[in-house]
């Protein structure tokens, strides 16, 4: 890991090396937090799954650094509760450098890859892209009970 930038409140972000080792420090990062968070846990995998096969895009077509952070949108104010579309939810994001967003791309039944960003769109109450000072984040929003 490059660097805890936070782990306090309703926020946790982290940067992890443009190395392989990120994936996996990244999905125990993601699953620590959400955790301590007490997130109920079909929504911690849910996020460990999606958190996983962005920064492994991230790794396969970007060079440098991988950013992760997560939001608990609904539950610590009404400003936050308002950018959330119908209730509490986890806004994730993942960045990294490439200016480009990410392509959907139809996967085969034998294709080894191709099915990352479609796993995201079936998964997430909303999801999408947002340019960056330097690069991408894309980002998906996952209800939290309650």
């Amino acid at each position: 890991m490059v660097g805890v930038i936070d782990t306090e409140g309703a926020c946790a972000e982290w940067t992890f090396p443009g190395e392989l080792g990120a994936v996996r420090s990244a999905r125990h990062a993601v699953r620590d937090a959400l955790r301590t968070w007490r997130v109920d846990p079909s929504v911690c995998d849910l996020a460990v799954l999606l958190v996983s096969e962005l920064v492994t895009n991230s790794l396969r077509y970007a060079s440098g650094p991988v950013g992760v952070r997560l939001t608990r949108l609904g539950q610590e104010t009404e400003q936050e509760e308002e950018r959330s579309a119908g209730g509490p939810a986890l806004l994730v994001e993942v960045s990294d450098p490439l200016p480009e967003p990410p392509h959907t791309r139809p996967a085969g039944p034998d294709d080894e890859g191709g099915r990352g960003l479609q796993l995201v769109a079936c998964s997430a109450r909303r999801w999408g892209t947002r340019k960056g000072a330097s690069g991408k984040a894309v980002w998906f929003e996952l209800p939290l009970p309650g």
